[in-house]
């Protein structure tokens, strides 16, 4: 639509306006009065003929006679001698007859055409939606919302309805966010273009300035907006990207793209936090949607009536849990090749086909099954090859990416390697299984010391943590007893580190199982440090060789944020309900208490006697660990006399001694922070003890 000084004209009125100024140039050359198009027009009338001049039909300014004599005109602009007066100056009434042999039929037509009002198409489009989206958040119908948008018509502006859905929603209830959330999803691709999603969004954030003048936190509930289109798979994760090199860092939606970044979409589990953040639309736990997509599937292997299946994982409203339908799907192919698996493939690829699964969460359940094959071949013994013929039908069949690759192609060379890790794996269950019921550990470590594979023991450990990780704190915190118990007699700290380090490696691949793995995670970790299984340096260890941004090292983040905290001995010890924890913790009290008796002239006898009535003769480590730090802060090397002493007896066992001045040496660069001479007091300490026979003679102070 074009504009003037005087008026409003589409551009199609501007045409035939210019075409009925070159017809009627001659009639308004010779003629003094004004045309009555010119008066509907407001625009003054020209002089001496002239034609229409640049930017503007006609001049307005020109003040000359016939004589070519500059005149002062009245101040009205009546004109004086010599001027033709007022433009609306006229004899009589004007109208058109018909019947004047200087009628032009055309005259009539240009007066209706100005004096029509000029209608503004968004406008018009702008009041429709207001109606729509009101309409919408009365009766929830997202059917009937999506038809009268696509009945408006107008779709080249459907990016200013994304915006007006938003920000009317950002203003109420949390009810009507998760409405427009769920209705941007239903509209995505189907009446809304993506790419005009986008712009839409892009739309507001850069008006979120003005949006916050009524809306105190639309800077945090846009965020939230945006986070949520994203985990829809309405948005691309590349849009916050471009978003941020686009704005100013000072402005408000740049504050509003960082805020979606790292306060929503960064958080371990995002997706289900963000889905359920205004209540959600499905209200059902992680668990019951796994129940749920089960159940389809086992109707569907029974009925064989694809479009039904399809409805209920649609209706589910879950697509970032997708690749949970495509796990399950797979499996129960494997498990029923015969019957299941062509009606599994012809699922799967009918989903594919209607953009119901995406192809990423397509290569995530892939993913997950192909990760899990080692355990899915204790109840299925042909499951890899099954998987492995299940691969290229779907990649031939354009519903899997062709750059999902399984590397059957190597397990050749690594076959009996592989089957010992196998058999291995499914003992070690097993045996996790059996002290969850027992309470065991002596039984636990006796079993784990008749497989006889040491080189494994980071897998147990992954296995053990994975396995509580998915039952109750009571299980939880008993793991936790077991890896104290194992650090003291079977593993090393090594062993130690690098299971948490398989761990966190596979922890995105784990939430998507166990919905608050990372969390857990974090919970384990500290634990660690907590018992003594880990020294606080490892954490950094273990944080090095985990890829930057990555889950795992957030989760050790989050390990460190919990050693830090204030009081975090007892609540570590008591997050899964205490327990054989907090009795650890009692006995380092006791332990503290009665080596500062005896730092202050207690009797060694007695002392024993009190080490000895802790009955924990697996935690004597941290006798020796309190005693050498001790003697170092105080300056008191006689409390090497006890340590003596209780060797001697064999209080203290050579192997618990040595993992004592192993739990020294791995915190030396703290205990530097405060003890400054603390390297060399402890290389004086390790030579005694080398000397006197108490540590193994392996033990060394470098590690080099």
């Amino acid at each position: 639509m074009a504009s003037g000084e005087e008026g409003m004209l589409t551009d199609g009125q501007w045409k035939k306006l210019e075409l009925a100024t070159l017809k009627n140039a001659e009639n308004l050359s010779s003629s003094p009065k004004s045309h009555p198009l010119f008066a509907d027009l407001n625009i003054k009338s020209p002089t001496g003929g002239k034609g229409p001049v640049a930017g503007f039909p006609f001049s307005r300014h020109v003040r000359r006679t016939h004589s070519g004599k500059h005149i002062r005109v009245k101040k009205d602009g009546a004109g004086g001698k010599g001027t033709w007066g007022k433009l609306l100056d006229t004899d009589d009434d004007c109208f058109l007859d018909k019947n004047d042999p200087n009628y032009d039929s055309g005259e009539g037509a240009y007066d209706e055409l100005v004096d029509s009002p000029v209608s503004d198409p968004l406008d018009d489009y702008k009041k429709a939606v207001v109606s729509i989206i009101n309409e919408y958040f009365t009766t929830g119908d997202v059917k009937v919302g999506a038809s009268d948008l696509r009945e408006l018509g107008s779709s080249e502006y459907h990016p200013y309805f994304t915006k007006r859905l938003v920000s009317m929603a950002m203003d109420r209830h949390d009810k009507e966010k998760e409405m427009a959330s769920v209705l941007l999803s239903a509209l995505y691709a189907d009446v809304i273009l993506p790419d005009q999603i986008r712009d839409g969004f892009i739309r507001l954030l850069r008006s979120v300035d003005d949006l916050a003048v009524d809306i105190p936190d639309a800077v945090n509930v846009l965020a939230l907006f945006i986070a949520r289109a994203i985990v829809d798979e309405i948005l691309p994760p590349v849009f916050l990207a471009r978003s941020k090199k686009n704005l100013p860092e000072s402005s408000k939606g740049f504050q509003v793209v960082v805020t979606a970044e790292k306060s929503y979409l960064s958080a371990p589990h995002h997706a289900e936090l963000v889905e359920r953040k205004w209540g959600g639309s499905t209200h059902t736990t992680v668990e019951e949607t796994k129940k749920k997509i089960s159940e389809i599937l086992k109707e569907y292997v029974e009925n064989g009536d694809t479009y039904e299946a399809c409805r209920c994982i649609r209706e589910l409203g879950v697509t970032f849990f997708h690749h949970e339908v495509v796990k399950r799907a797979l499996i129960l192919a494997m498990e029923s090749q015969k019957t299941a698996e062509p009606l599994v493939l012809k699922l799967l690829n009918e989903a594919a086909e209607e953009g119901l699964i995406s192809s990423s969460q397509m290569v995530k359940g892939f993913n997950r099954v192909a990760e899990s094959l080692d355990d899915l071949a204790l109840d299925i013994p042909s499951a890899r090859k099954l998987f492995d013929s299940i691969v290229p039908k779907a990649i031939s069949g354009g519903w899997l990416d062709d750059s999902f690759k399984v590397n059957s192609d190597q397990d050749g060379g690594k076959s009996s390697q592989d089957d010992k890790l196998r058999q291995y794996k499914k003992d070690t269950v097993n045996i996790i299984q059996e002290y969850f019921l027992s309470d065991d550990i002596p039984e636990l470590i006796r079993s784990l010391e008749d497989l006889a594979t040491p080189e494994y023991n980071p897998v147990f450990l992954k296995k053990l943590i994975t396995i509580a990780l998915d039952k109750k704190n009571r299980e939880k915190e008993m793991a936790s007893v077991l890896l104290s118990s194992l650090h003291m007699e079977l593993f090393s700290t090594e062993d130690f580190i690098n299971g948490f380090i398989m761990l966190l490696e596979s922890a995105e691949d784990t939430a998507l199982d166990i919905m608050d793995a990372s969390n857990e995670l974090a919970l384990f970790l500290a634990r660690a440090v907590i018992d003594d299984v880990l020294a606080p340096l490892n954490l950094e260890e273990i944080s090095t060789k985990l890829p930057p941004k990555s889950t795992g090292t957030e989760t050790v983040r989050s390990a460190r944020s919990l050693i830090s905290a204030r009081h975090a001995g007892e609540r570590l010890l008591r997050s899964w309900g205490g327990g054989s924890g907090w009795i650890v913790e009692d006995a380092k009290d006791k332990i503290s208490k009665l080596l500062e008796e005896y730092e202050t002239g207690g009797v060694t006898s007695e002392a024993c006697q009190c080490i000895r009535d802790l009955g924990m003769p697996f935690f004597n480590h941290e006798v020796v660990k309190k005693a050498l730090v001790m003697a170092m802060e105080k300056k008191n090397d006689g409390l090497l006399n006890l340590l003596e002493e209780c060797f001697c007896e064999g209080l203290i066992t050579m192997n618990q001694m040595t993992k004592g001045f192993g739990r020294v040496k791995d915190s030396l660069d703290d205990l530097s922070l405060d003890i400054p001479n603390a390297k060399e007091k402890f290389e004086l300490y390790v030579g005694h003890a080398m000397d006197n026979g108490w540590i193994l003679p392996e033990f060394g102070i470098n590690d080099e």
